[in-house]
């Protein structure tokens, strides 16, 4: 048996979670084991539709009264007693935050390793995997031998794609027995940001900024084309740093990942750290004056030019 962790919005299941089904149903294919589907939360019960194009055979909807809200150590309880009535042999979960955040306590309750950031995997008693390190700079070929493998699976780097054939999983509820000892970590409140505009992981065109837009004032320009394509801004941490941009902006390794269907990346040099939060991009388009900038060597499309010429002339002709 392979489970697979999904999140979800209310039964609507986010393109990650798509990514990491697909993942999940290749190993499921190799070890020609059933696919299922444990998911948390109001609306679990609801993502089977969007699962039967992708072959999950089974989704488990994990209910319990203490789980009312998001609480790492009671998902990794509740996920611990799903493996053991299932005998689940792995378990795949998207390479989220939480996806990340369970799994580390589920290795920890279940007393197994786990491996994070995968890409590829050959099943078999010895799991030969794939997987990113270092921000993604670095690919590793290593080895997973355990009772129960658990897998966290990349965002963006897996593509989601339906099965041949359209399933019809049968929703099953699971209660599992938790006490308050595992939620005594959990959300307790939600705070929305008071940013406006597409949010930078669901924007189908990013205009990233750097250090080279030169002020706060001078992002303007590059909102203003953002506002014609019906995309949002973006900016790089020495963007941020510099008080630039809200935090909520950062791409990068410690700000958001984004996968849209254009990135214009303008003034941004290309650090490592920031091209792990945008190798998900369909199309590049870097604007800089150095040829040589490491974001030139990535991008789909290179303009050798100054940005605050480029970008007022792309404004004007949007107008028209």
């Amino acid at each position: 048996m392979v489970l697979t962790l999904v999140e979800h919005d209310a039964g609507a299941v986010d393109d990650v979670s798509l990514e990491t089904v697909t993942f999940a149903r290749d190993v499921a294919i190799q070890e020609d084991e059933q696919l299922v589907a444990a998911a948390f939360g109001d609306g679990a019960e609801d993502i089977a539709d969007d699962l039967s194009a992708y072959g999950v055979d089974q989704v488990c909807a994990i209910e319990h009264d203490l789980l009312d809200a998001y609480a790492p150590e009671g998902y990794a309880e509740s996920l611990a007693q799903l493996v053991e009535e299932l005998s689940a042999g792995t378990v795949v979960a998207p390479g989220s935050d939480r996806g990340h955040e369970v799994l580390v306590h589920l290795a920890t309750k279940l007393d197994v390793p786990m491996a994070t950031s995968c890409t590829e995997v050959e099943a078999g008693d010895v799991y030969g995997i794939t997987r990113q390190r270092w921000g993604g700079s670095l690919i590793e070929h290593a080895e997973l031998e355990a009772d129960v493998k658990l897998l966290t699976v990349v965002p963006h780097e897996v593509s989601a794609e339906p099965a041949e054939a359209e399933s019809d999983p049968a929703v099953e509820p699971f209660a599992p027995e938790l006490d308050d000892e595992d939620v005594a970590v959990r959300v307790v409140r939600q705070e929305e940001s008071d940013m406006e505009g597409i949010p930078l992981s669901e924007a189908r065109v990013v205009i990233g900024g750097g250090r080279g837009v030169g002020g706060e004032e001078e992002f303007a320009q590059l909102e203003a084309l953002a506002d014609k394509l019906t995309g949002t801004v973006g900016a790089t941490r020495a963007a941020v740093n510099e008080g630039w941009r809200p935090h909520d902006d950062q791409i990068g390794q410690t700000g958001a990942k984004i996968a849209p269907e254009v990135y214009i990346a303008a003034g941004i040099s290309g650090a490592v750290q920031h091209w792990v939060g945008a190798k998900g991009s369909e199309n590049v388009i870097a604007i800089n004056t150095d040829p040589e900038a490491a974001i030139m060597q990535k991008a789909d499309y290179a303009v050798v030019a100054d940005l605050h010429e480029v970008v007022p002339r792309l404004n004007e002709e949007l107008e028209e």
